[in-house]
């Protein structure tokens, strides 16, 4: 029979077996969608404090507010017993909370409520409990009555005032004070304690006073109550003189008694305290004698926490802030006069009340996983622990299977529905308790979305993209993503899919935009998402400003010219010195540059532009310097702009010293901008001659400078000039420098030991870099030996930066090191690494492999390990082979191509979950362990076949338009069915912009790959979605929009000769030519009658006006309106003439002749009837309107 240890043993291994197989706790995402929808045991929110004192003048509330689905319901205990609410009148619970509110204004004490309460939170799936509250109201008693007799006290001697406040609920603060309420002065020899006395370390005369008051203010009832005052009397052996007093001499120039130092508090040689962990500690060392002491503090075996200490009451308090163990000890105080010292030790205890090392979580769990509850606190003393389980006992609940309590541990394997509780973990000591609710819920969720449906995410080509797809379920579900519908799910090389779903596309392309398709899926169904990806090109600027130095009163011009996606807007800003630039009336912005006119020294500044797009940005920046004009400063010939600075001139070395020199030069002309800086550069000429290397760099003030440099190099160097337009040419090269060699400063980097083959161990390391040799014949000391022998050091040297050991036995540690070494001494060891001889080939196989569990795409392995110590070398894996004997669908013919899985376990009943097989399938599989070269034998061979699944999207699905009113659709089964295909579904809906319609559904055989829908309206755009289907569901969709045909022009060219709008629009343009030509046919067949004065013959009617330049308007006699079909001359004025129309006429009408030429000319007006009726013809004649309207 095993021992108690033997149990211990066994309990601990079982825990550490379950433990590595236990899956992780979901994590509920903060969805509203999903909160609302989730059955949630109870969980405590809000709560009044552990110790809770209320102010007797206020209604009493005690807070406990939980949340939970369904919603708790609240219940409570006093003093351990249930609290009946309904029958006290005083006592009501608030709506939808379990807060209690106890009001007196019908009467009642508060002290009657005094007592523990504890808060009960209730629902379907568990009980949450609150802390237990201790209520206590707050207490202000009096001072008791008293006769306090006069204090008689001889000058010199020590003296203790006793407070002795009344003791209130919190205690009360103490502060002493005279009958004027004035405080009474304290310093080095009088001061107050802690406990509220006031000491006396001597008394003088000047302390006679008749009204030494101790004062209590009680903080909740803000009140100040006040003791009845001490009358003091000092006692003098001299008459006391008023003139000889000085702060020098207190007692008057009399013979006062000196004495060495005594303690008034605390008494005796050593004292103890205590404290908590966390809190403060107050120590204090008030002492009596005359001269007044000083205080000293002391910590023995150590120093005083210099952070933590503070020193108050003229150092008689040492004050310790968030105490610890460490603080913990002995501490001593010491009081000091010329006459003598006194000590006294105080022996600290530093205790704790339970403080949380790992407080327990609410825990969500599927169906069938394992988890566990962790509880662990400490303390001084220790704390213990107790489970309860919804507000009882774990010991007195009904025994749970699928739980095990191990200590401060609760374990929970393969957890059913129905098993959601809430468990309470109480940690106790006598300084305190914690109390932690962590629920466990057990739930099963199907699959869902969270994320916003059909996002459209635009991004930046060649821009690391990810595309987020947040989901949800319980199991947890596998999540893939698909692109366009199509193909096997999107993960490795281009893309990489995080465990929370996002899609990470390494480098977006142009060719990565289209529609991804997120689906997540679990044994409780599936739940898609789509995210529609644009890739758009950068938004660059491709000619940015550059730097500009313009004359006072001069224009200065800043380009900015961008190139960007032409499907996004961009906007272009301006800013100055980093601050938005105001344009005003003088600079000018325009697309692609800014303008600055009549520049002044304001003006001066760096200009940054900035554009922007939805997406991205861009952003060049050049300085505007403004120069004086050359005429308002002669000693400026020219206004130049400013240049590159000269190189410098004249190097010189001085000072020479083992790894140092210094260097000096002569600066260059700066060419109008100061130089910021010097770079000094060096070459060498044994490693690298003639490559000059930045050695350093220095402030534009210097010109002479040391050098650190690195032994053993031949140095050479020369200096370059900074400013802001940029680096000058370098100077002439410095003469050479050599320093003196040295050991080598550098240890050797990258050491490691491996064995390349099973009998040998390879040793390598960093060489040293050049300027790092610091002397010749550079060289390295190796040293190794094994490191479980205890054996001595072999070592050798070499030149190289490697070292083999030969025989050496398979897979053992050796420890190594190195040293660099030239002829100038050795360096620093490096730090002794561990490294390994080779690897050879495993001898043992795992056994028992065997497969449980096996669902369309998963199967879990089980199998026995193998001895770590067979696998001869380090253990790397367990590496399964397996492949696809067969599917069962038949006529499928599958690759047989051999497929590898790792799994790391060193457990003792290993296991593993094969995922991503292919459903309805056979396959074969073995397991062999592995090292970092090698695998052992393989183990015995299974064969699993996998259940039915949805079938993978059709291989192909084309929409063809065959005629009008007819959509031809044609499709090949899946590649994968992944089961026997029971037929196909078919969902199309017209789309319109972001707009769908009502989706119609078909269904068809299995046998049927083509199909012929008629569709009411050719002029709509149908999304088709097609997938195949199995006994476990749908597959994949494939989606297609149509029209997509190269004829549709055609199409649309065919079909707008028969549209009513076309019809229509037709006729109506037949109709104006007709009523055109019949205008036409009237105006030729009939001349237009044209009454016009004789300007030479007749007088200007008064209604006849002249024009501004001199030319007359001429009006008909009836309504002032001009006559149609008139015509004035090329410059629109009628001019006067000395010569008639009549002149060149025939006869006395004017008119035109058939073929519309002028041919009459200028008449004497006709009578009024014939001249009304020409012109009422013209009026109401249609032709005449068609005219007017033209």
């Amino acid at each position: 029979m095993l021992g108690q240890g033997g149990h211990v043993a066994l309990a601990l291994m079982s825990l550490v077996l379950l433990l590595c197989r236990e899956a992780a706790p979901i994590e509920v995402p903060q969805d509203p969608k999903i909160l609302q929808d989730l059955k949630q045991p109870p969980t405590i929110v809000k709560q009044s404090v552990k110790d809770y004192i209320v102010d007797p003048r206020d209604n009493i509330i005690i807070e406990c507010e939980a949340k939970g689905n369904p919603v708790p319901t609240f219940s409570w205990r006093r003093n351990g017993k249930f609290f009946n609410i309904g029958k006290d009148p005083r006592v009501t619970m608030r709506k939808r909370s379990g807060t209690l509110e106890i009001g007196f204004r019908s009467g009642g004490r508060p002290e009657d409520y005094e007592g523990e309460y504890q808060c009960f939170a209730t629902n379907d799936l568990g009980v949450g409990l609150s802390n237990k509250i201790l209520l206590r109201v707050s207490k202000a008693p009096l001072w008791p009555k008293e006769v306090l007799e006069p204090v008689v006290v001889t000058e010199g001697t020590p003296l203790v005032l006793a407070c002795n406040p009344p003791p209130g609920l919190p205690p009360p603060f103490t502060f002493w004070m005279n009958s004027a309420m004035t405080p009474i002065p304290q310093d080095k020899r009088v001061s107050m304690g802690l406990n509220g006395d006031l000491y006396f370390s001597n008394v003088l005369t000047k302390d006679a006073h008749t009204d030494y008051s101790c004062n209590a203010r009680f903080l909740f009832t803000h009140t100040i109550q006040q003791k009845n005052p001490f009358t003091l009397k000092v006692l003098t052996k001299e008459p006391y003189n008023d003139t000889s007093y000085n702060a020098t001499d207190p007692y008057g120039g009399r013979k006062v008694a000196e004495s060495t130092p005594t303690f008034l508090s605390p008494s005796g040689a050593e004292s103890s305290k205590m404290v908590l962990r966390d809190e403060q500690l107050q120590l204090e060392c008030i002492a009596a004698g005359l001269p007044t002491p000083t205080i000293k503090w002391f910590k023995k075996g150590g120093d005083l926490p210099g952070r933590k200490v503070k020193f108050d009451n003229y150092n008689k308090t040492l004050k310790i802030i968030n105490v610890s163990e460490e603080d913990a000890g002995e501490y001593v105080c010491m009081a000091n006069n010329h006459l003598g010292s006194i000590r006294h030790s105080i022996f600290v205890q530093v205790k704790a009340a339970p403080y949380w090392l790992d407080k327990p979580f609410n825990l969500v769990l599927a169906p069938e996983e394992n988890g566990r509850l962790v509880c662990r606190a400490n303390g001084n003393p220790k704390p213990n622990i107790q489970w309860l389980v919804n507000g009882l006992p774990i010991e007195s609940t009904p025994h749970s299977p699928s739980r095990q309590v191990l200590g401060d541990t609760i374990i929970f394997r393969l957890v059913q529905m129905g098993s959601s509780a809430v468990y309470q973990c109480n940690a106790s000591n006598q300084h305190g308790y914690l109390m932690a609710n962590a629920f466990v819920s057990v739930l099963d969720m199907p699959p869902r979305m969270l994320g916003p449906k059909n996002q459209l995410i635009k991004v930046i080509e060649n821009n690391r993209t990810f595309l987020d797809c947040p989901f949800f379920g319980s199991p947890l579900p596998d999540l893939r993503w698909f692109k366009n519908g199509q193909g096997s799910g999107l993960d490795g090389g281009q893309y990489r899919v995080y465990i929370n779903g996002t899609l990470e596309i390494k480098r977006a392309r142009a060719e990565d935009e289209g529609t991804y398709t997120c689906l997540a899926n679990s044994m409780l169904g599936t739940a898609e998402n789509q995210v529609r990806l644009e890739v758009k090109e950068p938004t660059r600027i491709v000619r940015a400003p550059e730097r500009w130095s313009a004359v006072r009163g001069s224009t200065a011009h800043f380009d900015c010219k961008v190139k960007s996606d032409p499907s996004l807007p961009i906007t272009v800003a301006w800013t100055k010195d980093n601050k938005p630039l105001y344009l005003g009336w003088r600079l000018k912005k325009d697309e692609e540059s800014l303008t600055i006119p009549n520049v002044n020294e304001g003006d001066e500044g760096t200009y940054t532009c900035t554009v922007k797009s939805e997406i991205d940005q861009d952003s060049a920046s050049a300085r505007l310097t403004v120069l004086e004009e050359a005429s308002l400063n002669p000693s400026v010939s020219s206004a130049l702009p400013p240049d590159r600075a000269d190189p410098p001139m004249d190097l010189d070395l001085s000072d020479p010293a083992a790894r140092s020199v210094r260097l000096t030069w002569i600066p260059g002309n700066d060419h109008r901008s100061p130089v910021t800086e010097f770079l000094v550069q060096f070459e060498e000429d044994h490693w690298e001659p003639g490559r000059w290397q930045d050695l350093s760099t220095y402030p534009g003030d210097l010109n002479s400078v040391i050098l650190q440099l690195a032994p053993f190099v031949n140095y050479q160097f020369r200096v370059l000039a900074i400013n802001a337009v940029g680096q000058s040419q370098p100077s002439q090269p410095s003469p050479r420098y050599k320093t003196s060699g040295a050991a080598p400063d550098a240890i050797p980097r990258g050491l490691r030991g491996w064995g390349s083959k099973k009998d040998n161990m390879e040793i390598t390391w960093e060489p040293l870099l050049d300027l790092e040799r610091n002397g010749p014949n550079l060289h390295y000391s190796v040293w190794w030996r094994r490191k479980d022998l205890g054996e001595g050091w072999s070592n050798m040297s070499t030149f190289g930066a490697k070292h083999l050991v030969h025989n050496t036995e398979t897979y053992v540690p050796y420890e190594i090191k190195v040293q660099a070494r030239n002829d100038f001494g050795q360096g620093s060891e490096s730090n002794v690494v561990v490294g390994y001889s080779g690897e050879d080939k495993p001898t043992d196989a795992p056994t028992d492999l065997r497969v449980s569990k096996v669902d369309s795409t998963k199967a879990n392995l089980h199998w026995k390990p193998v001895d770590l110590s067979s696998v001869r070398g380090e253990f790397k894996e367990y590496r399964l082979y397996y492949w696809r004997e067969s599917s069962l669908v038949p006529g499928l013919v599958v690759s047989k191509e051999k497929k590898t899985k790792g799994f790391y376990s060193i457990v003792a009943e290993p296991s593993g979950i094969l995922s991503d097989l292919v459903p309805y399938s056979k396959y074969k599989m073995f397991l062999v362990v592995a090292n970092n070269l090698f695998e052992g034998p393989p183990s015995n061979t299974v064969e699993v076949t996998t259940k039915e699944g949805v079938p993978d999207a059709p291989k192909f699905f084309r929409i063809n338009r065959r005629t009008f009113d007819t959509i031809h659709l044609e499709w090949d089964k899946p590649l994968e069915p992944n089961g026997i295909l029971i037929g196909y579904q078919l969902k199309y809906q017209t789309v319109n912009g972001s707009r769908v319609g009502r989706a119609q559904l078909e269904t068809h055989p299995p046998n049927v790959t083509e199909v012929t829908l008629r569709l009411p309206d050719r002029s709509t755009r149908y999304k088709f979605y097609l997938s195949a289907l199995t006994q476990v569901g749908a597959g994949e969709v494939y989606a297609e929009e149509s029209p997509h045909f190269a004829n549709e022009a055609y199409i649309d060219q065919v079909d707008i000769a028969t549209q009513g709008w076309f019809i229509g629009l037709m006729c109506a343009i037949a109709l104006i030519i007709l009523i055109l030509l019949i205008v036409c046919f009237i105006k030729r067949s009939r001349g237009g009658k044209y009454p016009v004065r004789d300007k030479k013959d007749l007088p200007l009617d008064p209604v006849d006006q002249k024009d501004q330049d001199g030319s007359f308007d001429y009006h008909s006699d009836e309504d002032n309106k001009p006559l149609q079909g008139s015509q004035t001359s090329l410059d629109g004025n009628v001019k006067e003439s000395d010569d008639s129309l009549v002149d060149y006429g025939e006869g006395g009408d004017g008119q035109f002749n058939e073929d519309g030429s002028f041919i009459g000319q200028y008449t004497v007006k006709k009578d009024k009837d014939e001249t009304e009726g020409n012109e009422s013809s013209e009026a109401t004649s249609p032709v005449n309107a068609i005219y007017s309207l033209a």
